[in-house]
């Protein structure tokens, strides 16, 4: 005889549990400015149902689509791979330059490392040379000139085998690579309380002084770039370290001292920018 169903027959077995997954509630203050000459000023919001396990950008997402689905502006921002590579999620969180995560970009930021009912200050980057286009958003092209500023490489170097069996210590390769790590996202200027780019600018330099293709602009190059970041109104370093501490790419202020030596060099032989 057939067994007959009943309402029970597909209740959980004991022992398991279909519990929601808990989320947060957030107070958010949010810089909000409409343009580039605009009063700007903090804006309070109430954020319920955050996952502990979205990112930062993505916590910002959920904001937005409240503030769109109530007809309201939403929060500009920047952000493009969102995997801590390109260097474009810029945002002071509670006071630090990519929020309390160390070694960490905002995007990579989750939402993990704060509590349920915690008050969350998001502003953006503050500094003479990255003036705030809107909200969060700054300009940041400086970076770009100071970048131009150093030139190319212009070196000799025949077939691809001739440039590959160039020999690079691997002290001189690695911390090359170090350098190289820079993405460029302006926490050390945020961070500065001098809104110093030195160590920025000290990490594009370093990367081609210790490799032997980077020699022959290197005077010419470490002059024009700093004489860039001056004239583009960066501060002067004062070694208060803040923007080693800051740097999702852990990026070494040794470099600073090696761009320090640079230059005195350029200058000792007297040649010309």
């Amino acid at each position: 005889m057939g067994k007959k169903h009943g309402k029970d027959d597909h209740a959980p077995v004991s022992g398991t549990t279909h519990a929601a997954h808990p989320t947060m509630s957030l107070n958010l203050k949010v810089w909000r400015q409409s343009k580039k000459d605009a009063q700007g000023q903090m804006v309070d919001y109430r954020l319920e149902g955050v996952s502990p396990d979205m990112s930062f950008l993505e916590m910002m997402d959920l904001l937005n689509n409240n503030l769109v689905s109530q007809g309201q502006d939403s929060i500009a921002f920047d952000h493009d791979c969102r995997e801590g590579i390109c260097g474009m999620c810029s945002m002071m969180i509670n006071g630090q330059a990519h929020g309390p995560q160390k070694a960490t970009t905002t995007c990579q930021l989750h939402m993990r490392k704060f509590k349920d009912g915690d008050t969350i200050v998001v502003e953006p980057w503050r500094a003479k040379a990255f003036p705030v286009l809107k909200d969060l958003t700054v300009d940041r092209s400086a970076f770009d000139q100071v970048i131009a500023a150093g030139g190319f490489v212009n070196v000799n170097t025949g077939a691809a085998c001739d440039a590959n069996s160039i020999l690079v210590p691997k002290e001189n390769a690695e911390l090359a690579m170090d350098a190289a790590a820079c993405i460029g996202c302006g926490a050390c200027v945020a961070s500065c309380p001098n809104a110093s780019a030195m160590l920025f600018v000290s990490a594009k330099i370093s990367q081609l002084a210790l490799l032997p293709q980077g020699q022959v602009e290197a005077e010419k190059r470490v002059k024009s770039m700093v004489a860039k970041m001056d004239e583009l109104g960066f501060g002067n370093c004062t070694n208060e370290t803040e923007c080693e501490a800051s740097c999702p790419k852990e990026i070494n202020i040794s470099n600073i001292a090696r761009m320090n030596r640079e230059f005195m060099k350029a200058h000792v032989t007297g040649r010309e920018a």
